[in-house]
């Protein structure tokens, strides 16, 4: 057996087991000497390495075995434990409701309609980057206006702000 054929089927067995597998067993099944297996289970080691793949060999005295780099812990370990999105309370939402549909809106007209106060919504939903300042109102006071970003209508699945429902609905 030539050592790319070898060398690809020591690779998909070792991928499938999953497990550490005996080199005593795979030095009967390829009919290989202690001298030629050990020779080879360091050249697919060191061509791992030099590929900067994911995988690496990893060797001890009885088994080999497929492990990952150490290197991509982290991506490895972002993907199987992904940050966990952030629910937002009935108060966000709300808030966020009355932005979207009657934006520009100062926070005081927030507060009139829903009749409480709106600063901890506001200032979370701006610090989330769900809503954003559009401006200052020309009034008395010259209020902040609010308007949605972005980042909502990517948490509603929405492509623009006529996707949303009707105010009826």
């Amino acid at each position: 057996m030539e050592e790319t054929e070898l060398f690809r089927n020591i690779e998909a067995l070792l991928f499938v087991s999953g497990e550490p597998v005996l080199i005593d067993d795979l030095k009967r099944a390829l009919f290989l000497t202690d001298l030629e297996m050990q020779a080879f289970m360091e050249r697919m080691k060191e061509r791992y390495e030099k590929e900067d793949r994911g995988i690496r060999l990893f060797i001890t005295d009885k088994s080999l075995q497929l492990v990952t780099n150490p290197e991509c812990a982290s991506f490895i370990e972002r993907f199987y434990h992904p940050p966990k999105e952030k629910t937002l309370s009935q108060s966000l939402m709300e808030t966020m409701a009355l932005i979207a549909y009657k934006q520009p809106i100062t926070r005081a007209e927030i507060e009139a309609i829903r009749g409480v106060r709106s600063e901890y919504a506001v200032s979370t939903l701006l610090k989330q980057g769900f809503i954003r300042e559009l401006g200052r109102r020309n009034a008395a006071g010259h209020p902040v206006e609010l308007g949605t970003t972005d980042a909502f209508l990517r948490l509603f699945g929405l492509r623009s702000l006529n996707d949303l429902p009707s105010e009826a609905e």
